[in-house]
């Protein structure tokens, strides 16, 4: 899977995939009894097709396949999304892993299902766009939707809009997107405001929180908590699919959010929660976005294994002295000793009030405006 790789200049470096790999085995969980690790495969261009176009597929193929080609009108070979040596076949190999994902939870194999390597949010079904090629997380839903699911839940806390599958399920009324993410005022791709709502089909199953630069963790988790539970439980899906990208955090470069890796971890075992609650658990989490390759990535997404796996890693747990060390040999850099930042998590409850003078509660407030009413939810006090 690290052959998904746009050059050594890029940010989204293959090397924060070895290097989560590598953590959560020194921590064990890839050795639990009820994990299983599987190999990833290529998706076929009918898998591939279920969310993108026949003429895009080809294009991918053409631009791999020589990478001196570009094909900027569908976004490849750009500055985003350079072309290189196989760019299809590794695309479509994320792909694939996420469609085995949702196999082990269609066949039963599986009530829950993690592909870090996954998230791939902003390709389209026409275009490449913010370095995603094929989008992966779609892909999962359709099948999920294909093999009889009857509703879905998606979940994006990426510190960008997740404005493709977006637009894959726009008018698609068995599919609820949920993005929670900074403001398209100040950042990529400039999309995702509360008037957002779906097409005329699916009213109200598009819905998009757009946070102010600065945000941290207390807002952002009180804009989560304001929003998902309550839609996510109104929707009622049968499955939830979620995106973790941790770019949100206070160190990464490419956002302007200032959350902690004890606050995407508080997310995530949110949503295995609302899983629990509302779906029976079943519960398919992708990776994402996040560019500190050392201090954050590894971290937030081994959280994020073993929530999943009903294990989770302690915030006070240190960092595996191996795992530290070979960080500095190969990477020169000095990796964090413990698995959390001790910070504060606490966030205010939407039912102590709505606060009209600040910024935040009035972002809240404009998207459960938007959407509450059409399921039949009061945005002031539900």
């Amino acid at each position: 899977m690290s052959a998904y790789n746009f050059g050594p200049s890029h940010p989204m470096s293959p090397k924060r995939l070895e290097l989560t790999s590598r953590l959560a085995r020194e921590l064990g969980i890839f050795d639990l009894p009820q994990v299983s690790v599987e190999a990833s495969h290529v998706a076929s261009d009918d898998e591939l097709a279920t969310v993108h176009s026949r003429d895009y597929i080809a294009a991918v193929r053409r631009v791999g396949a020589d990478p001196t080609l570009s094909d900027p009108d569908r976004g490849l070979g750009t500055e985003d999304d350079p072309a290189f040596a196989g760019m299809h076949e590794a695309s479509a190999r994320l792909g694939g892993a996420s469609l085995s994902a949702a196999d082990a939870l269609i066949s039963g194999a599986a009530v829950r299902a993690v592909n870090f390597g996954g998230g791939m949010h902003h390709a389209s079904r026409e275009k490449a766009s913010g370095f995603c090629i094929y989008n992966d997380a779609a892909m999962a839903v359709r099948r999920l939707l294909d093999s009889g699911v009857r509703k879905v839940a998606y979940i994006d806390i990426d510190a960008h809009h997740g404005d493709g599958t977006q637009s894959i399920f726009w008018d698609d009324p068995r599919v609820l997107t949920i993005s929670l993410h900074e403001s398209g005022l100040t950042l990529f791709p400039g999309t995702g405001f509360a008037n957002e709502i779906g097409g005329p089909q699916a009213q109200g199953t598009a819905v998009n929180v757009a946070l102010q630069a600065g945000t941290s963790d207390a807002g952002w988790l009180r804009a989560f908590h304001a929003v998902v539970p309550q839609l996510v439980a109104a929707f009622a899906p049968e499955v939830i699919v979620s995106q973790h990208g941790c770019d949100s955090h206070r160190d990464d470069e490419l956002s302007h959010l200032n959350t902690s890796v004890d606050a995407q971890r508080e997310a995530a075992l949110s949503i295995a929660a609302l899983a629990d609650k509302v779906c029976g658990g079943r519960w398919l989490a992708t990776g994402g976005g996040g560019y500190n390759i050392v201090s954050v990535v590894p971290r937030v997404w081994t959280h994020l294994m073993a929530i999943a796996a009903g294990r989770p890693v302690p915030l006070r747990a240190p960092v595996p002295q191996p795992w530290r060390d070979y960080v500095l040999e190969r990477h020169g850099r000095v990796a964090p000793l413990l698995m959390g930042e001790d910070a504060d998590t606490w966030w205010r409850s939407w039912e102590v009030g709505y606060n009209p003078s600040d910024a935040l509660d009035r972002t809240v407030m404009a998207t459960r405006k938007a959407v509450f009413p059409l399921y039949g939810l009061d945005p002031w006090f539900d």
